[in-house]
């Protein structure tokens, strides 16, 4: 068995990034074995910060009371300014990589143990099939340095139960299940301490491979394999940032042992953060919420929290996913999140020899060329003040300075509702020369005219403009600043679910696949609303088009134009992308301005309210 060493035991190296970052000429997906000689940094690729040339790198773990408020604790100041990670979902399901017995299994690669019904004897097949000999611990994390990422989070047993470090629970792992002969956690461990990353894992409650993992031998499971094999990361691999806990969704797990499993991590490790997922996705859980490959409509208040999402379709390597996102829908995916105050645990799933795919590689240093010139508008910032935004792009904060991230320009950028005084405005990127804006008077606040540069940046350019305070915005903002749905010039307002805002911290919009609505309503508690500008006044025919699974119907609900209110039951339609439009009732409207209607749960008895599509109101005959 083998322990880690001294260096990473000691603590995290501070390194310079700009004298210290080392990244491979050559592609990652190529690489030969550790040591091999580095080329210096292309100066497009440094990474620069704000405070010094290795900000937020720089930002030490801290230990905090177990009791600490994750929102303003010490313990989570790194996570907090960091902003972007790195996830790795890497194990013997990259042996098959999508396919057994000559078919392709559907669904993400990880899962194929499960989506192709492999017994377990035909899966213990697939460790002595697994040797990583061109895995490079130093290039994985030169590589995640390169794109801006601050920490890594890594997989040390998935559901498959196959522990990819090596582990005195079991014998199912790496060390004594595969020919490879040695820890990459070890060494990856060692890796990210010596260029600053926060090294962290990702470790499954769910175990398909354990016989005692489900049913009434659970209890034994828990005590005697998966906390051991915690206690095992935490006291094994030097300090850690995260414990990402997934799998908690089986019915053996509940609240209960999720805090006791969160006690064991800050117990043992006092500076560690802890996902919402060690318990049962709750706001009380863990340290923060994981919204998982999608990216909430606005900010989750009350929560740090963290968007995971995968490159392609796929997690863990699947040979035949070339899905992939481009490198410019990655860029402003970042932006979107850091504008609602989150991160972004951007997903690499690496092949069973230990390479990094290429396109995963091509991306990844494109968002890093970005980042060397634009970070200062990315870590350490908070929430914009618009919940909405007049323009293609969003909003960051730091300190005194609001940053204007443009997607594209579509005639020059105004911002209505400025409260703060503008004192200068500039390009971040210089390279890209000078902006012109003026300054317009609007009642007691200005709005801010930004003028196209002569050469924008196709990806995102980005404007800081540093007023005389944190920057402020009139209460209104929201509606004048995209906000606001028009009435249709017969009357209609049709309020679709891309154009809610979301109150709560679990309800969230989803796309693709069928689904254009409001889903994850598991949270009765959970509000949207939209805000309309009403033209034509009066009574109006209430239709509310929804989905829901056979064993999810049964929930009321309320619809609200103002103190006006018609109420519904959900009906289950088949299924999560069944739609179907039922009318309520009639609402009255009596006046013309804005109005808000809102749709709020009143009863919750099954899964989830409804997957919600759109509110429809049409003038009554």
């Amino acid at each position: 068995m083998q322990t880690i060493g001294e260096t990473c035991v000691q603590g995290p190296i501070v390194l310079c990034l700009a004298a210290a970052v080392a990244l491979a000429g050559c592609a990652v997906a190529g690489a030969g074995g550790a040591g091999e000689a580095a080329k210096a940094v292309p100066e497009d690729r440094v990474v620069k910060g704000t405070a010094s040339d290795a900000y937020p790198w720089n930002i030490p773990l801290a230990e905090a009371p177990l009791d600490d408020d994750p929102l303003t604790s010490p313990r989570t100041l790194w996570f907090r300014e960091g902003k972007f990670g790195m996830f790795i979902h890497w194990g013997v399901y990259a042996v098959p990589a999508g396919v057994y017995q000559g078919k392709e299994v559907p669904g993400v690669g990880e899962w194929i143990m499960e989506k192709g019904k492999i017994p377990i004897p035909e899966y213990e097949k697939f460790p002595p099939q697994f040797n990583p000999v061109k895995f490079d611990a130093d290039q994985w994390v030169r590589l995640a340095k390169e794109a801006g990422m601050t920490y890594m989070v890594i997989t040390s047993k998935h559901h498959d139960g196959f522990a990819m470090y090596d582990s005195k629970v079991t014998e199912y792992d790496i060390i004594d299940a595969t020919p490879f002969t040695r820890d990459p956690m070890k060494e990856l461990a060692e890796a990210c301490a010596r260029h600053g990353l926060k090294f962290c894992f990702y470790h499954s409650i769910m175990d398909w491979h354990h016989p005692q993992a489900g049913g009434d031998q659970f209890e034994q499971y828990r005590q005697n394999y998966l906390k051991p094999q915690v206690k095992e990361l935490i006291t094994r691999y030097g300090p850690l940032g995260i414990l990402w806990f997934d799998g908690e969704w089986i019915k053996e797990w509940d609240e209960a042992k999720g805090g006791d499993l969160y006690a064991l991590c800050r117990t043992l490790q006092p500076s560690l953060v802890v996902n919402n997922r060690v318990g049962k996705r709750k706001t009380t859980d863990g340290d923060y919420e994981t919204p998982e490959q999608n990216i909430p409509a606005g900010a989750i208040q009350g929560r740090l929290w963290e968007t995971c999402m995968t490159m392609n379709d796929t997690w863990g390597y699947k040979a035949d996913d070339d899905n992939w996102k481009s490198d410019q829908d990655l860029v402003q995916k970042l932006i979107d999140i850091c504008s609602k105050g989150g991160n972004f645990l951007l997903n690499v799933g690496p092949k069973a020899d230990g390479t990094i795919p290429e396109p995963s590689i091509q991306r990844l240093r494109q968002v890093g060329r970005w980042l060397g010139h634009n970070s200062e508008a990315v870590y350490g910032t908070t929430q914009s003040p618009w919940t909405k935004h007049p323009f293609n792009g969003r909003c960051t904060v730091k300190g005194n300075t609001l940053y204007v991230h443009v997607f594209e320009w579509d005639g020059p950028v105004r911002l209505p509702g400025l409260k703060s005084r503008v004192k200068s405005v500039r390009l971040v990127d210089a390279r890209l020369g000078q902006v012109r804006h003026t300054v317009e008077t609007e009642g007691d606040a200005t709005v801010l005219v930004i003028e196209p540069p002569a050469s924008p940046d196709l990806v995102a350019t980005v404007i800081a403009v540093e007023c005389d305070g944190p920057p402020k915005v009139e209460p209104t903002a929201a509606v004048a600043a995209g906000a606001l749905v028009a009435q249709a010039a017969d009357g209609r307002i049709v309020l679709p679910a891309a154009k809610a805002e979301i109150h709560g911290a679990k309800a969230k919009y989803e796309s693709g696949g069928g689904k254009d609505n409001i889903g994850y309503w598991v949270d009765e508690n959970d509000w949207v609303a939209w805000t309309v500008k009403v033209e034509k006044p009066g009574t109006f025919e209430v239709e509310v088009t929804y989905a829901a699974a056979p064993d999810s119907g049964g929930a009321t609900y309320e619809v609200y134009a103002g103190e006006h209110k018609v109420s519904g039951k959900v009906e289950a339609t088949g299924g999560w992308t069944d739609f179907k439009t039922v009318r309520l009732g009639t609402l009255d409207i009596f006046g013309a301005g804005t109005v808000t209607v809102s749709v709020k749960p009143q009863t919750k008895p099954n899964l989830a309210v409804m997957n919600l599509k759109a509110v429809t109101l049409t003038p009554a005959k």
